[in-house]
């Protein structure tokens, strides 16, 4: 193996880690910080990491108002929203729970796909490992969910399930910016987030107003900005233009256990049979959907670029 594909290899499970990592610390910082001021904060941070080093490169954003547009709906669907959701669904369920509902975001991109693009037809695997993923879900958030009525926990594991469908709509949008750094449409995109979660935090929680965070979510929070947000991209930017898609396709496989190892030794969460069994359909199904059909086809880095990437 030469020393630039253990490069790759060695970023890529650093990736998996960092946005792993995200649903630890964002339940640990919501325990004295309310949502929107920590997804305000968070976007805060990476906006202006991410503006100094366009800074060092010596690039500035786009003035096009059609890109900022983009940059828009990009920051809805992959900023705004799906950060929120999480955030609020984390006060009420394990952060292993969260990482594992949202690990489905590439069964969602292939259902949309195929419904708005129609590009490709789907194969009976595919749609046999969609029907897998979706009873993942079913099976995590348990089938007697409907008849108790959305509340408590099901309603905080409904909203993590939306956020993941935020996401599916961001990466199937993403391809407007084709052709532009990738560093590009995340600056913007943060940048649009940090312009309307700041003024939307300080008029609906007025965070002045609440006591003071505890130390361990102050510090959640700086991680969550600088790492698993700046600090991500800043891989994931690399990873873009060394292994195409494989970087951020390979979180899709292992982010799930990644957060739902942090969450059993550092916060001491115990997920569920029907938690683990869950994972293990939502594996299965994503597998299934990637996976080439002849056994000797199997290589690593075409398996990885077919499946669409997941965000933190």
């Amino acid at each position: 193996m030469s020393a630039a594909r253990r490069t790759d290899l060695a970023l890529l499970l650093l990736l998996s880690l960092l946005w792993g990592a995200s649903y630890a610390l964002i339940r640990v910082a919501v325990e004295t910080i309310p949502p929107l001021t920590l997804v305000a904060v968070r976007v805060t941070i990476a906006t202006v990491l991410l503006q100094l080093l366009l800074a060092r490169q010596g690039s500035a954003l786009p003035r096009d108002p059609v890109l900022w547009r983009r940059f828009a709906i990009q920051a809805a669907m992959n900023g705004i929203l799906p950060f929120s959701l999480i955030a609020w669904g984390e006060q009420r369920i394990d952060s292993g729970l969260a990482g594992v509902l949202n690990s489905t975001t590439p069964i969602f991109v292939f259902l949309f796909a195929r419904l708005w693009t129609r590009q490709e037809p789907a194969t009976l695997r595919q749609l046999g490992g969609t029907l897998l993923g979706l009873a993942g879900i079913i099976a995590i958030v348990g089938p007697t969910a409907l008849r108790a009525g959305l509340s408590g926990d099901v309603l905080a594991q409904a909203a993590v399930v939306a956020a993941t469908i935020c996401y599916a709509v961001a990466v199937l949008f993403g391809r407007n910016f084709a052709g532009l750094p990738a560093i590009v449409p995340a600056a913007g995109s943060t940048a649009v987030s940090a312009l309307v979660m700041v003024p939307l935090a300080l008029v609906i929680e007025r965070p002045w107003e609440l006591p003071m965070p505890s130390a361990a979510s102050i510090l959640a929070l700086l991680a969550l900005g600088t790492c698993s947000t700046a600090g991500a991209f800043v891989v994931y930017f690399r990873l873009l233009g060394s292994l195409g898609s494989v970087g951020t396709a390979s979180v899709a496989y292992l982010r799930a256990a990644v957060s739902v190892g942090i969450g059993v030794l550092f916060l001491g969460e115990v997920p569920s049979w029907r938690t683990a069994g869950g994972l293990a359909l939502v594996l299965v199904g994503v597998a299934a959907m990637t996976l080439p059909f002849k056994p000797r086809a199997f290589r690593f880095r075409s398996i990885l670029a077919r499946v669409p990437p997941p965000t933190v």
